[in-house]
């Protein structure tokens, strides 16, 4: 069984750190591309971050240079290092892996809050 577990959110103030973590199991980790969404109250989900199974990164503009998406194959967990937070960052950030259509899996989300 797949399953992916989304940690790490919680409550920071603006100009502060966090660090998302995906922990992954029941699937080829390392051939899976690893994304991250988020999803802020009333919006559409958004991607925020992406990497390949090469290691190639994608970002939002609106992330660019204050995000940081990486993983370790060897323990089947994506991170997301988040500096310099915005009010703006507020959301559910989910953790997502994609292989082709059938293989595409969700982690169940952590809140993310930005407020002083």
């Amino acid at each position: 069984q797949v399953q992916l577990v989304d940690s790490g959110g919680g409550l920071v103030q603006p100009g502060g750190s966090l660090r998302l973590s995906c922990a992954a199991s029941g699937l080829l980790f390392n051939v899976y591309t690893m994304n991250w969404y988020r999803q802020a109250p009333g919006k559409q989900r958004e991607l925020v971050a992406s990497i390949t199974s090469d290691g190639i990164t994608n970002y939002a503009d609106s992330v660019k240079d204050r995000f940081t998406i990486s993983r370790d194959n060897a323990k089947n967990t994506a991170y997301l290092q988040m500096n310099s937070l915005k009010p703006e960052d507020t959301a559910v950030y989910y953790c997502n892996g994609y292989y082709s259509p059938l293989y595409d899996y969700w982690g169940q989300g952590t809140q993310v809050a930005v407020s002083s």
